[in-house]
């Protein structure tokens, strides 16, 4: 039980790594942060007792930026039958829990033991709660993740149900929606569901309100203001799609994105613009501090080397940006399932009054 095991993108085991140990070097916890190269998983060994459960309990799994599901636990080498005997044997000493998971790591190879988990789950979890351990659905309880590296190896760990991934290996099972003009749509979708508590949605996406979409062209993140009901202000060089313009909620300026200042504060500012991180950075610090905006959804592409490191310092000079201008802002950064080599920053500044309703 003193391992923490993290699900990651393929390729970014590394960011993994350096996010992790350096939490465990702040916070005390001893140990050391392995990966292998495009396993899409790292792993955090502590080498002091309790340091899994620690480390944890100290950190907020929504805050961390690479990991896209975690739990402490440890390895356990199964036989080729009676698996579940094994599994409960090494459950022993577990407390009683809530909810059960079967993950698997986001390879290919991985994704060929799905079959097999989805028949071994309802086994394994009639079994579990026939000897005690698991009570269906309570959310005070922890939750049992199982992760098979294979049908011979797997990672048996615990997290806290609300302090984990809202879905299975972090990946949302989200609907591409036929009406929208492209598959990009779903990473603005995807930042609502991890930045915003879903009871919140009707607050803060409503049809009152209008937003800026920076880089808009062909609409994937507009279609999801529109659908949302705003009025939304589209810039960008090239054209969009025509069903959007058709709603008659959409106002399309060719106009350069990062020069471009609405006459009127918005409440929302979105932008997926291809340019160097430090740029995008810069302009949504802007964007929020100069009150252009309430709230605000910016993808930063990543460099090739040191991403994490660059993440990080990004971060610290936005925040250290608002610092200096005296105002309170809400700041979250994920690479989320529908990133790529970007991660997905959200920024709520709580300090100004809201934009007048239209």
């Amino acid at each position: 039980m003193n391992t923490v095991f993290m699900h990651c993108r393929p390729g970014f085991e590394g960011e993994v790594c350096s996010e992790i140990a350096e939490h465990a070097a702040r916070l005390n916890v001893s140990g050391y942060a392995k990966a292998k190269t495009s396993a899409a998983c790292a792993e955090f060994v502590c080498t002091e007792a309790g340091g899994a459960e620690r480390l944890m309990r100290s950190l907020r799994f929504a805050e961390l930026i690479f990991p896209r599901q975690w739990a402490r636990g440890g390895f356990v080498d199964l036989p080729e039958t009676d698996r579940i005997s094994v599994i409960l044997e090494h459950m022993a000493d577990f407390p009683v829990c809530g909810s059960l998971w079967l993950e698997i790591v986001d390879t290919n190879d991985g994704k060929e033991l799905s079959n097999f988990c989805k028949k071994f789950e309802a086994h394994l979890r009639k079994a579990l709660i026939k000897a005690g351990k698991l009570v269906e659905e309570d959310a005070h309880k922890p939750r049992l993740l199982l992760t098979f590296k294979s049908g011979r190896e797997v990672f048996l760990g615990l997290a806290e149900s609300d302090n984990c991934a809202m879905w299975p290996m972090g990946i949302p099972r989200l609907k591409f929606p036929r009406e929208a003009p492209s598959r990009s749509t779903l990473k603005l979708e995807e930042a609502w569901h991890h930045f915003i508590p879903r009871d919140q949605w009707d607050e803060r996406l409503h049809s009152d309100m209008t937003g800026v979409d920076l880089g808009a062209a062909p609409g994937g993140w507009t279609w999801q203001l529109v659908n949302r009901g705003m009025i939304v202000t589209a810039i960008d060089n090239g054209p969009m799609a025509e069903s959007l313009m058709d709603t008659g909620l959409v106002q399309h300026l060719m106009a350069d994105g990062f020069t471009f200042k609405p006459k009127q504060p918005v409440d929302w500012m979105v932008c997926d613009i291809v340019e160097k991180p430090a740029r995008n950075a810069a302009m949504l610090e802007e964007w929020i501090g100069e009150g252009h905006c309430r709230e605000a959804v910016v993808n930063l592409k990543l460099p090739m080397k040191q991403r994490y490191a660059e993440v990080r310092r990004l971060l610290d000079r936005i925040a250290d940006g608002f610092k200096a201008r005296g105002i309170q802002v809400e700041i979250g950064c994920k690479q989320l399932y529908h990133d790529r080599e970007e991660v997905t920053c959200h920024l709520r500044r709580i300090d100004v009054k809201k934009p007048k309703s239209r």
